[in-house]
């Protein structure tokens, strides 16, 4: 099972709906997105095979965090949800012993808001 399929089972254990998978746009791409009670969450799904390099959601820096505001915001505008609370999360998968570690980082940087 890749990172991004164990981040989606994890989070609909959660009670999240998946909206979208993928998403592209001239800006980037946001791997997942989905509703949470009355939040839109747009999810970076980073995985990793070992903690070699630091931990997964490290490699979230700044110029991505700017890359995924501005798609989100092309997500926003062109599907009318403007007046929507949302949110940016960082789901860590990390592979060790074979086993697929989930760690999800709510709110993981401002949106500036």
């Amino acid at each position: 099972m890749t990172g991004q399929l164990q981040a989606e089972k994890f989070l609909q254990n959660k009670n999240y709906r998946i909206l979208e998978r993928n998403f592209r746009a001239k800006t980037g791409e946001i791997d997942l997105i989905a509703q949470c009670e009355s939040y839109i969450v747009f999810i970076e799904v980073k995985y990793r095979r070992s903690l070699k390099h630091g931990y997964p959601g490290e490699s979230v820096g700044r110029a991505k965090q700017q890359r995924l505001q501005q798609t989100a915001l092309h997500y926003i505008s062109s599907h009318g949800l403007v007046e929507q609370d949302f949110r940016f999360d960082v789901v860590e998968v990390l592979e060790k012993g074979g086993q697929m570690l989930v760690n999800h980082i709510e709110n993981a940087f401002d949106h500036g808001n």
